[in-house]
Formats: C-alpha cells, structure tokens, sequence
C-alpha cells in the first residue's frame, strides 16, 4: 500500500521559518520516501506505509519537541484502485 502525506506546523513565522518546521522538514527529506515537495506552506511525500508511517511518528515528534504548538496532517491511500 502506497501512502501520501500532507503536513504543515505552526506557529507559522513568515520571516524565518522556526525550528520546528526545519526539523519536520528535514524529517521528511531523509526519510525513504518519495516524491518529497517541501514548500513554505505545506509539504508533501509518498512511500511505502511503512515509511510513511515511521516519517509521521518521528515527524510529530520531533516538531512537537521543538515547539511546534500544532501539526495539521491528512494521510491518504494513493495508488491502483484509489480515486
């Protein structure tokens, strides 16, 4: 099963972004997954569910650790037999 992630975390900061964005993104960047869209207001990924889930739990982790106060995310089934 192929799985695609949505996410952003907040407070949002329009001058820098905080810590607990770069940490997510970074998360993201060096998981093994693909199709990586990191933008200014939301990110994006697919992979496996297995390395989807794992980025998810270390993502909220790790941001929540860092001061992120909210972390929005949709995770949807993609792939044969979806719409």
């Amino acid at each position: 099963m192929r799985l695609r992630v949505e996410f952003t975390t907040e407070p949002f900061d329009l001058d820098e972004a905080p810590a607990h964005a770069v940490v997510a993104r970074e998360v993201i960047q060096t998981a093994d997954l693909d199709a990586v869209d990191v933008g200014p207001f939301g990110n994006t990924a697919e992979g496996g569910a297995d390395q989807v889930l794992t980025a998810v739990d270390s993502l909220l982790r790790k941001a929540l650790a860092s001061g992120a106060t909210r972390v929005s995310l949709q995770v949807n089934v993609v792939g044969e037999g979806t719409p």
